[in-house]
This record gives structure tokens, C-alpha cells and sequence, in this order.
């Protein structure tokens, strides 16, 4: 396989129909395979890297409020709790469903992600987390408390968040019975879980967090991805900033002017 073959692949694929997500998707599953030849040192090079990708369609995303995000997890009936969880600490969907209560420390309020899962032909299939780096994520404070009581008497292996019959909480079933109902009440309509964790961040900035404060939350492989993501949320950070040196400025003025007279003669 050759370098100019991997280009005419992809581009077919697009030529096809292929949407620009499922063309990225079997693109990074194909290149997978020799980046793993690679690490064992059966290749030499990835003759697959490097190939120009479709851009995936921009899309306006939703970042709830707390008011929102309240009423959303409250019309959520039992899963009030996962609602919050995803909303305030950016857990991935698959990250949350694979928490186990043994993750949770309930002393220092952490969770730890180190596993996630996904569905796979009707099967759950377990793994590491997207970033393949474990993460310690906090519990906001006004959360510790239901979610002591919520894993009091449990067994350490039960998941935190599980479905009916005790196995991991399948999305689907999740938007079906619950989510997208619950989203139509409160006006939002077409809200997907995925926007719980673009919630978490906003909120999270909002409060002060820097990038890589969020970098660590979410989990992402680099500062520069949350930029991408999220850097037009940091600019009432900046003004925030350029606020507070204008007041520094104004009292090391007041200071220097009553001792000193006018800074500018003296230059």
C-alpha cells in the first residue's frame, strides 16, 4: 500500500457520498493497523499518515446555562444525577457508562476515568478512555452528597450509572426513555448528550478555568485541541482580564502620582 493509494481511497470515498465523519472514521481505523505494525517495529513508516481529511460540517453548539442544565437533569427522573455528572464534569458518554463505583473517591471528591465503552454489533465493548491517558476529574462540591448516597452499599465492580439490568447504560435507551423527552419540556429540542460535555466546558471557562485546566477535564490529547474547540468561549476571560489590569494600572498610578508627580516628564 502506498501513499498515493491511501489518497485515492479517501477521495473516493467522498466521491461516493461518504459523509465527511464515517470517510475520517474508516480513514483512522485503516491507519491504525500500520501505526501499530510501526510500534512493534514490523514497519518501517505509515505510508497511510499524512492524507488530507474532509473537514467536518460546523455546527452551532449549545452550551446550557445552570438553570438549564438543572431543569434538564431534573426532568431526567433516576438519571438526575448522570445529567449533572455530565454536565459539570465533561465526562464522555461512553466514559460515564463505563464508570465503575470503585472510580469514585468519595473522600477527596474524584472521579477517576480510565475506562470507557462503546457498542459494537450489539455488544458493549470496554476500552481505555478516547485520549488512552487516565484522568482524575472533580466532583463539584454541591454534587459530593448525592453521589455518596447514590453509592452507598454498593458493590465496588457495579457500574455507577447502569441500565435496568445492571450492565452499562446504553445511550439509545437512554435518549429514548428519558433524554430527548426531557430535552423537548425544557425547549430544547434536538439536544444530544455529546452537548452536555460542551456545557462543561463553558461552564467551567466561565468560572475562571484555564486551557489547560479544561484540557485536563475533558481529557484532551493537547491544550491546542481545546483551543480549537473552545477558544472563542475564553474572549469574556481576556476582557475579564484587561478589566482587572486596567484597575492594577489605575492604583499604581494613584500610588506613583502622590509620591512622584507625572511618570511621563520623567522619560
Amino acid at each position: 500500500m502506498a501513499h498515493g493509494d491511501v489518497v485515492a481511497w479517501v477521495a473516493g470515498m467522498r466521491a461516493d457520498g461518504l459523509s465527511a465523519s464515517r470517510t475520517r472514521q474508516a480513514y483512522h481505523l485503516l491507519t491504525s493497523m500500520p501505526d501499530a505494525a510501526g510500534k512493534d517495529g514490523r514497519l518501517a513508516r505509515n505510508a497511510a499518515a499524512g492524507v488530507d481529511l474532509p473537514r467536518l460540517p460546523t455546527t452551532d453548539r449549545r452550551y446550557l446555562p445552570h438553570g438549564q442544565l438543572a431543569d434538564l437533569a431534573d426532568h431526567c427522573g433516576r438519571h438526575r444525577l448522570l445529567v449533572l455528572v455530565l454536565g459539570y464534569s465533561g465526562l464522555r458518554w461512553g466514559e460515564a457508562a463505563a464508570l465503575r463505583v470503585r472510580r469514585v473517591d468519595r473522600l477527596r471528591g474524584r472521579i477517576e476515568v480510565a475506562e470507557s465503552v462503546t457498542e459494537a454489533e450489539g455488544r458493549s465493548v470496554f476500552g481505555p478512555p478516547k485520549s488512552h491517558a487516565r484522568r482524575w476529574v472533580p466532583v463539584r462540591r454541591f454534587l459530593r452528597q448525592d453521589l455518596a448516597s447514590h453509592l452507598a452499599g454498593r458493590d465496588p465492580e457495579e457500574f455507577v450509572f447502569p441500565s435496568r439490568t445492571g450492565g452499562p447504560l446504553r445511550v439509545g435507551n437512554f435518549r429514548r426513555d428519558w433524554f430527548d423527552r426531557a430535552a423537548v419540556v425544557v425547549g430544547l429540542a434536538g439536544l444530544v448528550p455529546h452537548e452536555l460535555r460542551h456545557t462543561a466546558a463553558s461552564l467551567a471557562i466561565a468560572s475562571g478555568a484555564s486551557i489547560k485546566g479544561v484540557q485536563s477535564m475533558l481529557g484532551h490529547a493537547s491544550a491546542a485541541m481545546t483551543l480549537d474547540r473552545y477558544g472563542h468561549l475564553f474572549g469574556d476571560e481576556l476582557d475579564a482580564v484587561a478589566e482587572r489590569m486596567d484597575a492594577a494600572r489605575a492604583d499604581w498610578m494613584r500610588t506613583e502620582g502622590s509620591g512622584g508627580g507625572d511618570r511621563r516628564s520623567a522619560d
